[in-house]
C-alpha cells in the first residue's frame, strides 16, 4: 500500500518539473500569430498570459489582467531566455499596438459602455537616464524644433477618439477608447537611440526605451484619473530601415551558434506583449508656458561668440508672437501647428503652407478637423496679436557714444539712442535673461546676473517681484560688467 501511494506522487513531482522546464520555452507562444490571426478567447488561453505560481500571494494566483497590449513588432532573436524582450523599431514608421480587453465577466462593469484613457510613453530604459530626463528631452528639442518624439498616426488608427498631444510633452500622446470595441492605435518613434549616447570615440552602441501605456476610467468628477492597467516593453530605435538589418544580423548570428548555445535564448516572437508594470508618476513638465519659443532651463544652448550661428536667435523671436504668417513655409507651419496643440492634424496640412492656411474658410477648417477643433483652429488662424503684459525698452550705450560724451561733458546734445522694445509675458527674471540674450545674440548662459541701478548707484540684484512692479514702457540704458567667477556677463538696467 506505501509503494502504491508513493508511485503516483512520483509521477506528479516529474510532470510538475517538466512543466517548469518547458515553461521559458513555451512563454512566447501566441506571438507567432498573424496581424489578424487570433481571437480573443486563444489569446486568454495561451500560457504567456497566465501569472507565474511563484512569488505570488495566493489571492492573485488567477489573476487574469484587465487589458493586454501587443505592438506588432517583431521581437529580437539575441535576448537570453530570461530576460526581457527586445524589440528593434525603424524611426518614423507606423507602428500597431493593439488594445484588448482581457475583462472576465463581471470585471469592472463600471466601465461597459464607457470610455477609459490610455495615456502612451515613450521614456528611458536606463536608470542613468531616468534621472536626467527632462534635461535629455530639452536637448532633443532644442536640436530638433518643431518635431515630437512620439506621435499618433490618426488615419491608420481605429477605434482612438479625442486623441491628444501636448507641445509640451514631446513623448507622450493620449487618447480614449471603447474596450468592447476593436482598438488599434498606430505610433510613430522619431528619436532614435544613438541621439542619447554619450559620444566617445564612435561606434556607440544606442540606448534602449519602454514603451509605456497607463490605462485610467472615469471618476465621479467626470475626470480620467482612477489607475486601471500599465504595461510596457523595451525597444531600440534605428534609422529606417534599421531595424531591419539588426533583426537580420542577430538571426544570422544566432543562426552561426551551435544548438546548445541556442537553447539559451528566446525564439524571434512576430509581436511584442507588454508586460504589467507599476504605472508612470505623474509628469512634472510646465504645461501652460506661454512662450512656445522657450523653456525655464536651457542646459544644451550652444556658446554662441560674435557673429556665429546666426539662424539660432531670429526664429524663436517670430515665434513669440505666435501669429501663422502667410510667409510661412510648410515646414514652418507645421511647427505652428504643434505649438498650438494641433499635432494631430498636421498630417492632414503637411502640404499647406502659411498663406494655404490662411486662406482656408470657416466652414474648410471645421469639416477638415470636427467642430470643436475646426473652430479653434480658424480662431488661431485670423486671431489677433495679444498684447504682452509687460514692455519696457533698452538701449545699449556704445563705447563711441561714451566718448563722445565724456568730451562734450554733458553729452546732452550729441548722444544719440535707439532702444529697442522687449515685451514679456511671464514676467520672470529667466524670461528678462532670454530676451536680453536675444538682444545681444549670445546664450542666456552668458548672462550672469541682471542689476538695477538703485538710489546712490548701489546696484540691485532684478528679481521676478521686482519685474512685476515696472511701469509699463519703462525705459533703461543698458551696461555690461565683466563677471568674475565665469566667462558670462552682468548686466545694469540704468
Amino acid at each position: 500500500m506505501a509503494w502504491a501511494l508513493k508511485l503516483p506522487l512520483a509521477d506528479e513531482v516529474i510532470e510538475s518539473g517538466l512543466v517548469q522546464d518547458f515553461d521559458a520555452s513555451l512563454s512566447g507562444i501566441g506571438q507567432e500569430l498573424g496581424a489578424g490571426a487570433y481571437s480573443m478567447s486563444d489569446v486568454l488561453a495561451l500560457p504567456i498570459f497566465k501569472q507565474e505560481e511563484s512569488n505570488l500571494p495566493p489571492e492573485t494566483d488567477n489573476k487574469i489582467l484587465p487589458f493586454q497590449y501587443v505592438l506588432c513588432a517583431a521581437t529580437s532573436p539575441a535576448v537570453k531566455l530570461h530576460d526581457e524582450t527586445l524589440t528593434y523599431l525603424n524611426q518614423g514608421q507606423s507602428y500597431e499596438i493593439r488594445m484588448l480587453d482581457n475583462r472576465k465577466i463581471g470585471e469592472l462593469p463600471e466601465i461597459n459602455g464607457n470610455m477609459v484613457k490610455s495615456i502612451i510613453r515613450v521614456v528611458f530604459h536606463d536608470r542613468r537616464l531616468q534621472y536626467t530626463e527632462h534635461q535629455q528631452l530639452e536637448g532633443w528639442r532644442w536640436n530638433r524644433p518643431g518635431d515630437r518624439i512620439l506621435d499618433l498616426d490618426i488615419p491608420m488608427s481605429v477605434g482612438v477618439v479625442d486623441p491628444r498631444a501636448n507641445p509640451t510633452q514631446l513623448n507622450t500622446v493620449e487618447f480614449l477608447w471603447d474596450p468592447s470595441k476593436r482598438t488599434s492605435v498606430f505610433i510613430q518613434v522619431h528619436c532614435i537611440s544613438t541621439e542619447f549616447t554619450m559620444r566617445k570615440h564612435g561606434g556607440e552602441k544606442g540606448v534602449p526605451f519602454r514603451i509605456q501605456i497607463d490605462t485610467f476610467k472615469e471618476n465621479e468628477a467626470g475626470e480620467y484619473t482612477e489607475h486601471l492597467h500599465s504595461a510596457s516593453c523595451q525597444f531600440k530605435v534605428f534609422k529606417p530601415k534599421g531595424a531591419d538589418r539588426k533583426q537580420k544580423t542577430d538571426r544570422e548570428k544566432m543562426e552561426k551558434r551551435a544548438p546548445q548555445e541556442k537553447e539559451k535564448y528566446q525564439p524571434s516572437y512576430e509581436t511584442t506583449i507588454l508586460t504589467e508594470c507599476s504605472p508612470w508618476p505623474e509628469a512634472t513638465y510646465v504645461n501652460n508656458s506661454p512662450s512656445p519659443g522657450f523653456n525655464s532651463t536651457h542646459n544644451s544652448f550652444p556658446v554662441t561668440e560674435g557673429n556665429g550661428s546666426p539662424n539660432h536667435q531670429p526664429e524663436p523671436v517670430a515665434q513669440l508672437v505666435d501669429n501663422l504668417l502667410p510667409t510661412a513655409t510648410p515646414q514652418e507651419a507645421q511647427q505652428w501647428l504643434h505649438r498650438n496643440r494641433y499635432s494631430p492634424f498636421c498630417r492632414l496640412f503637411s502640404n499647406f503652407s502659411g498663406a494655404d492656411m490662411l486662406k482656408l474658410t470657416r466652414e474648410d477648417v471645421i469639416q477638415i478637423c470636427g467642430p470643436a477643433d475646426g473652430i479653434r483652429l480658424f480662431n488661431a488662424l485670423k486671431g489677433r496679436v495679444v498684447r504682452p503684459r509687460l514692455t519696457i525698452y533698452v538701449c545699449q550705450e556704445s563705447q563711441q557714444a561714451r566718448e563722445q560724451k565724456h568730451e562734450n561733458g554733458d553729452g546732452s546734445s550729441s548722444t544719440f539712442f535707439v532702444y529697442h522694445a522687449i515685451y514679456l509675458e511671464e514676467l520672470t527674471a529667466v524670461e528678462l535673461t532670454e530676451k536680453l540674450a536675444q538682444l545681444f545674440s549670445i546664450s542666456p548662459r552668458q548672462i550672469s546676473q541682471i542689476f538695477k541701478q538703485g538710489p546712490t548707484g548701489i546696484h540691485v540684484l532684478v528679481s521676478d517681484e521686482m519685474i512685476q512692479n515696472f511701469q509699463d514702457e519703462m525705459c533703461f540704458v543698458l551696461d555690461t560688467m565683466k563677471a568674475e567667477t565665469n566667462d558670462g556677463y552682468h548686466i545694469i538696467l540704468k
